[in-house]
């Protein structure tokens, strides 16, 4: 048996990008809330959300839209506003609006419940999603992100950073309708990051479905205290830590990422009826 694609430094990213997705069975643009928002669907079996962290794309989900199509689920994928092939007004980011953007998606698709896989900003999507509307959600693999201030690292440049972000302006520019709007989109969003959710215990009690709060080893961005006390506070939380990856561990080590995502698939995927 081959050994699994390891990318730990996203060397290979940076040469060779990443695998192209498979070819959707349904895909196309809904409008909501001012945006004109992109999305695909492919694979049959339970649906599964799949939202990307921010200054992304859908894209970033290559090593783990086939796993999920071949393990018997039914991937949607969803440009986040102003991001992609999305775009956005001239309102502030926020979770709320682009957890809007998503239900709208789930509407247009007629998925009346969903299973979400978020990475960090997608991660706050579905969180805020499922704490406003817990009827359309069956659950959260919430990796990689914060709820509050408390929970980022002080910013350190790296390679490996270097390497994702000048990924993501690469793609922008091939992908985006809102040509030259990276630098404000990336301002924008970090401004949004800087004081949203601002979940406090309270509200995070409040979330009414299963949570993983899955981290990286080695993440750039995470306290990994604070994604223990996430699991510890959400009655349905529970924490897993993914060996050996950082911040980007779906594309450094796709093999320990998807067997943590699709564990957790497993579980809250269980009783659906389909």
């Amino acid at each position: 048996m081959a050994d699994p694609f390891h990318d730990d430094d996203l060397v290979h990213l940076a040469a060779h990008g990443v695998p192209p997705l498979p070819a959707a069975a349904i895909s196309g643009y809904i409008d909501n809330e001012g945006a004109r928002i992109w999305y695909a669907g492919l694979g049959a079996g339970p649906p599964v959300v799949l939202l990307h962290g921010g200054l992304g794309n859908s894209g970033n989900w290559s090593y783990q839209v086939p796993a999920l199509v071949g393990a018997g689920y039914a991937a949607i994928l969803i440009d986040s506003r102003g991001q992609g092939r999305s775009t956005r007004d001239s309102r502030p980011y926020s979770y709320e609006l682009m957890a809007s953007d998503t239900r709208a998606v789930m509407d247009a698709l007629g998925v009346t419940k969903a299973a979400f896989v978020g990475w960090s900003d997608g991660a706050d999507t579905a969180l805020v999603l499922s704490r406003e509307t817990p009827g359309r959600s069956m659950g959260v693999f919430f990796f990689a992100c914060n709820v509050d201030g408390t929970g980022a690292r002080p910013f350190q440049p790296t390679p490996v950073i270097d390497r994702i972000y000048n990924h993501h302006v690469g793609e922008y520019a091939a992908l985006s309708p809102l040509a030259g709007g990276f630098e404000a989109m990336r301002d924008d969003l970090g401004a949004m990051q800087a004081s949203q959710p601002n979940y406090g215990p309270d509200e995070l009690r409040n979330v009414a479905v299963p949570v993983w709060s899955v981290l990286g080893e080695h993440d750039e961005f995470i306290e990994r205290e604070h994604a223990e006390y996430i699991a510890r506070t959400v009655p349905g939380g529970k924490f897993v830590l993914l060996p050996s990856v950082s911040h980007f561990a779906p594309l450094q080590r796709p093999d320990v990422f998807n067997r943590a995502m699709l564990d957790f698939l497993l579980e809250v995927t269980s009783t659906l009826e389909v």
